[in-house]
C-alpha cells in the first residue's frame, strides 16, 4: 500500500507568481502548477509613466504586485535575476523594482526565488542561450495556450514561474537537508 502522505506531497497545488523586474515594464505572470500540469491563470504588464516621479513608479509596481499576491493568493513569487546591464541607471531601476517586489512578497510571508535568463531558458527550451521567440513558443506549448504570450515581459514572468514549478521540489528537499 502507498503512503497517501507522500503520493499527496508529489501533487500539491502551488499559486505561482512570476516577475520580470523593470521601471517602465515589470511583466507579471501567475500559474497553477500541481504535478506537472500548469495552469495560467493571469499575465500581463505593469506600466509607469517616465514622466511619473520615480517614486510614485515604484509605488504603483509595489501596489499591482501586492494586489497580485492578494488576487490570486500567491505562494511563491520568483523573479528575473539580473547580474548586470549595460546601462547602469537602468540596473538601478531594475534594482529598485526588485526591492519592492520583494517587500511586497515578505509582507505577504511569500517566499521568493531568484532565476537568472539563463536558468530559466534551459528549464524552459532545454538551450540557455535560447531565443526570445523560442522561450515564448514553449511558454505557449507548455500552458496550452492559443498564441505566445504577450508583451515579451509577460512571457519571461510565466517562464519563471514554469522554471519554479519544475525546480521548486528539489529546493525544498536541498533546504531539508541542510536544516
Amino acid at each position: 500500500m502507498q503512503n497517501p502522505t507522500h503520493s499527496t506531497a508529489r501533487n500539491i497545488k502551488k499559486i505561482i507568481l512570476g516577475i520580470d523586474p523593470g521601471i517602465a515594464n515589470t511583466g507579471y505572470g501567475v500559474i497553477e502548477s500541481e504535478a506537472n500540469r500548469h495552469i495560467p491563470r493571469a499575465f500581463g504588464n505593469i506600466r509607469t509613466s517616465p514622466k511619473t516621479a520615480s517614486e510614485m513608479r515604484l509605488k504603483h509596481i509595489y501596489d499591482a504586485v501586492t494586489g497580485l499576491i492578494v488576487e490570486h493568493d500567491i505562494e511563491s513569487v520568483v523573479l528575473e535575476d539580473i547580474f548586470f546591464n549595460k546601462n547602469v541607471s537602468s540596473a538601478f531601476a531594475v534594482g529598485e523594482v526588485k526591492g519592492i517586489v520583494k517587500l511586497a512578497a515578505a509582507n505577504a510571508d511569500c517566499p521568493v526565488t531568484l532565476y537568472t535568463p539563463t536558468q530559466v531558458k534551459q528549464s524552459i527550451v532545454g538551450y540557455g542561450k535560447a531565443t526570445k521567440s523560442q522561450l515564448q513558443k514553449m511558454v505557449q506549448a507548455l500552458l496550452k495556450l492559443k498564441e505566445p504570450p504577450r508583451p515579451d515581459h509577460a512571457a519571461d514572468a510565466l517562464a519563471l514561474t514554469l522554471c519554479h514549478a519544475r525546480s521548486y521540489k528539489v529546493l525544498e528537499l536541498r533546504k531539508k537537508l541542510t536544516q
